[in-house]
């Protein structure tokens, strides 16, 4: 969404703090009346369709990168059922905000001869990729879905059963190339633009493994030359970064208007917070080192002093022992019992070991990605930009798309590289100042862009879907998760005989997962919790309870 403009921002942020009553049957039509006769009426029905809870993104609590002490959801304790209320929310939303694209999409005949022909298709390109994007979001978790492009009696509603996603997909094709022919390639208003249009395609085609119209999708979004990387990667996160020129289609934030991320579980203790929200010991393991191998193959690694050597997104995402972070020195070390505030000077109680407050960090790890000072403001919630796509992602997708296809040449090295290379603050090109890759292999490239996308995407709540599309979940939440020892034991098993921070090097599979189960078996950390994914059916959703129950015609996914 590049070049978004602010004006429409507080006509969408009204919108979406004003229009809270959301029921009504998702799949029914609502009264219209002699609506959508100015453009007045089409572009406030136009906002509705952008308002933040018809944006879910997957929460990040439901992948392998992410710990809450020892918090599990039915996603990862595999107890996932048809009356899962999250489930149930965001397949009726999605049902809601596609019946308004449909109303309104049906009714643009009444504003012909009103607004001008061409204003008129830029309207219904905007609308179009708002319905593709949410068929996209339902055929990915629930599969073959009810489909409908017009507005539905009750009676109609209720009879609908399932069509084939891929004849879903279609359709979802034809609604993003429309909106990609009639919406600009900049400038549109805030709304999204031929390059979102593209991107959001590529997506949904590398999800459904249609790789020829992924690559090809991604190819056309970069060839326009619209959008680059953020150069300084750990402020594209952050609320003081707005509108970056490597968003593509983001959904602005707002306090003001109440639309906000952010709580006190992701900020350090010694800064008021909980401390509890953290990057799990599998994220942290999964970065690089700076020669470009894993962990457990590299000879620059130091399971005690893990933060050196490391590709600098781990320094970016995860808050390294001994640096400045929301003015105190971090440090979870459990015999650092004083800390120092870097406001007044002096030393306090540090909050941030175990030691001293037994539910910080059960892992000495804490989140830094896109965590700066603004989430201690205004009750621990901030702003930033809800990014949807960014073009990093479009560069991988396009690398990713032709590795699977067996097409792989230089542009795939290069899409892949210039992600990397940003991270390390160089030219691509400079292949001397970072590790650049260089392989063509297919299956090593498969593990190294898998591994990119872990290192790259933390914490925007992308990694689930690549587990459920890489058909990884079934290994990576099927693992216990791990953390340090009670404080006493801490001291005794691993302080003392200078094994701190990790007692010896986790081992990593083909996968790039860190398998801890050793270290645990000696005794020398702690098991928080174990993760549970049923492979025979949670790669996709259930059909909510209550839609079965109302519509004989739609039949449940197995198993639930």
């Amino acid at each position: 969404m590049k070049n978004i403009k602010y004006t429409v921002l507080s006509c969408t942020l009204v919108i979406m703090s004003a229009c809270n009553d959301l029921n009504l049957n998702p799949l029914s039509e609502g009264s219209s009346g002699n609506w959508y006769s100015t453009e007045e009426e089409i572009v406030m029905s136009i906002n509705d369709l952008f308002r933040d809870v018809f944006w879910p993104l997957d929460d990040q609590t439901w992948d392998d990168d992410y710990l809450y002490r020892e918090s599990l959801t039915p996603i990862n304790n595999g107890s996932i059922t048809s009356d899962w209320s999250d489930n149930a929310t965001r397949w009726l939303n999605a049902y809601k905000a596609i019946t308004r694209a449909n109303t309104l999409l049906y009714n643009f005949n009444r504003a012909e001869g009103k607004i001008a022909a061409s204003t008129l298709e830029r309207y219904e390109g905007i609308v179009r990729f708002a319905r593709a994007s949410f068929y996209s979001y339902l055929i990915a978790r629930w599969g073959d879905v009810p489909f409908y492009t017009e507005p539905l009696t009750l009676d109609e509603a209720f009879q609908m059963g399932r069509i084939a996603k891929s004849e879903v997909l279609k359709n979802i094709y034809e609604d993003y190339d429309y909106a990609a022919a009639h919406v600009p390639e900049t400038n549109n208003g805030g709304y999204p633009t031929k390059g979102a249009a593209l991107a959001m395609k590529a997506r949904i085609a590398l999800y459904m493994q249609d790789w020829n119209t992924a690559s090809t999708a991604a190819q056309a979004c970069i060839n326009l030359g619209v959008y680059k990387l953020h150069e300084d990667y750990p402020s594209l996160f952050l609320t003081s970064t707005k509108n970056a020129e490597e968003s593509i289609f983001l959904l602005p934030r707002s306090i003001a208007f109440g639309v906000t991320i952010g709580t006190q579980n992701e900020v350090t203790r010694n800064r008021g917070g909980w401390g509890s929200a953290v990057p799990t010991w599998e994220l942290f393991c999964s970065f690089l080192c700076t020669d470009g191998l894993p962990i457990d193959e590299s000879p620059l690694f130091d399971p005690h002093n893990p933060y050196k050597n490391r590709d600098p997104r781990c320094t970016y995402t995860c808050v390294e022992p001994g640096t400045a972070h929301l003015g105190f020195i971090f440090e979870p070390h459990p015999d650092s019992l004083q800390v120092l505030n870097l406001s007044t000077g002096q030393y306090q109680i540090n909050n941030d070991t175990r030691a001293n407050a037994q539910y910080t960090s059960y892992n000495g790890l804490m989140r830094k990605k896109g965590v700066d000072e603004d989430w201690t403001k205004n009750s621990y919630r901030t702003d930033p930009d809800k990014i949807i796509i960014r073009y990093a992602d479009v560069l991988l997708i396009y690398a990713e798309a032709k590795i699977e296809a067996g097409s792989i040449d230089q542009s795939v090295l290069d899409a892949m590289n210039q992600v990397r290379a940003r991270a390390y603050g160089v030219d691509y090109t400079a292949t001397d100042q970072y590790p650049a890759i260089t392989t063509t292999n297919q299956a090593e490239l498969r593990k190294i862009l898998r591994i990119e996308r872990r290192m790259e995407f933390s914490f925007e709540n992308l990694r689930y879907m690549d587990l459920i599309r890489w058909r990884l979940a079934e290994i990576a939440l099927n693992k216990a998760r791990y953390g340090m020892l009670d404080v006493a034991e801490l001291r005794e098993k691993v302080v003392k005989p200078g094994l701190w921070f990790y007692p010896e090097t986790p081992d990593l599979d083909e996968n790039g997962i860190a398998n801890f189960d050793p270290m645990y078996e000696k005794g020398l950390i702690k098991r928080l919790t174990v993760l549970i994914f049923d492979k025979s059916k949670q790669y996709l959703w259930p059909i909510p309870s209550k839609d079965i129950l109302i519509n004989s015609n739609l039949k449940q996914n197995e198993g639930y």
